[in-house]
């Protein structure tokens, strides 16, 4: 099968990471996978597809490949999809990593893009449902993954070491980061550490993110802090191993893949609630989870700091609860739902 993805980044982050594993599995399936790209657009995983870049730098529907699906998800990639699906070039499904009227700039453009397909793909009940009431669609799930490569290594083991509490920062600066709450992020890792002086406070950077981010920058020379801008999947889990605590104050995610990552490497997670982190996180079981209004991030954290067994039991229970969540499944689940949108199209 022909599958076109057009997709304007493949940067680091968690909606990128399950576009970039989702064509490569593909790929590696025996389809024959193309990543349609802006001129300008960043490849920061490795990719075993096809990519391509649009000729005249923007993503037009000309530049599109003849396929049997075109598979958009941002929603300035669905307008141009739905143009390219019309000339012939593929069935338009999209693949909605986030629900982008909630916390997006220009969210009359965003809430209408919904409109173009029927052929929805989400990663969660929560944004299936938000979906399904504002525009009627009921899209099918399919849930986020894991890389084997994400393993508890045992670091934190080591008696001697020091608490570490880590969170990852985005850059702030574009207005693509208010639902993650950084600013409330900080003031309560702030209060954690007035009380407890003795804990680590890491925060994890993409290290292009943090090179385009004067307010990223500044955090270097605050001495409570520690940067990390992990370059690789290697780094990055070493990292969440360094990690007895993991913290997410995002406020809207349909996936919320750190969290579920930080889990597999044997850290305590403690979250905001955000809509997407209830496909793996039930509080009290495997993690500790408060909605936002409820301003109680950094008690949670405190809690875990003074009550051992309890993070010991949370981290282990994560762990345990993390095996079901694979990206051979989500690419299982990706591939059946294609197939029933093409039979059902043709019949």
């Amino acid at each position: 099968m022909k599958i076109t993805f057009p997709v304007l980044t493949l940067s680091r982050g968690g909606a990128q990471r399950m576009l970039a594993e989702l064509a490569n599995r593909l790929a590696e399936n025996g389809h024959d996978v193309v990543i349609l790209m802006p001129g300008d657009g960043i490849v920061e995983y490795p990719m075993r597809c096809k990519v391509v870049y649009a000729e005249s730098g923007e993503l037009m529907e000309s530049d599109f490949p003849y396929a049997d699906v075109i598979v958009s998800n941002y929603y300035t990639t669905v307008s141009v999809s739905h143009k390219a699906s019309h000339m012939g070039k593929g069935i338009h499904i999209r693949l909605a990593l986030c629900y982008e009227p909630i916390f997006l700039p220009d969210n009359n453009q965003s809430f209408a893009s919904y409109h173009m397909t029927q052929n929805l793909l989400v990663l969660s009940r929560w944004q299936q449902e938000i979906i399904r009431i504002n525009h009627g669609i009921k899209g099918t799930i399919v849930p986020i993954g894991l890389n084997p490569d994400f393993r508890n290594l045992h670091v934190r083991d080591q008696t001697e070491r020091r608490l570490v509490i880590s969170a990852i920062l985005r850059k702030p600066e574009g207005g693509f980061s208010g639902h993650r709450e950084q600013e409330y992020l900080l003031q309560q890792l702030n209060l954690v550490k007035d009380i407890y002086p003795g804990v680590e406070l890491y925060l994890i950077v993409p290290p292009g993110e943090y090179a385009g981010s004067p307010e990223l920058q500044q955090l270097v020379a605050n001495p409570r802090y520690h940067l990390r801008t992990p370059a690789d999947d290697a780094e990055l889990c070493f990292h969440y191993n360094e990690s007895n605590i993991f913290v997410s104050s995002s406020t809207s995610d349909s996936g919320s893949l750190p969290g579920l990552e930080a889990m597999r490497c044997g850290a305590a997670l403690v979250t905001v609630y955000s809509g997407g982190n209830m496909e793996y996180g039930r509080h009290g079981h495997n993690c500790l989870m408060s909605y936002r209004y409820e301003d109680r991030l950094a008690l949670d954290i405190i809690k875990l700091i003074e009550q051992r067994d309890l993070r010991l039991r949370l981290a282990r229970r994560g762990e345990e609860d993390s095996m079901s969540f694979t990206w051979a499944k989500s690419m299982e689940i990706f591939q059946e739902e294609m197939f029933g949108i093409i039979s059902r199209s043709s019949s």
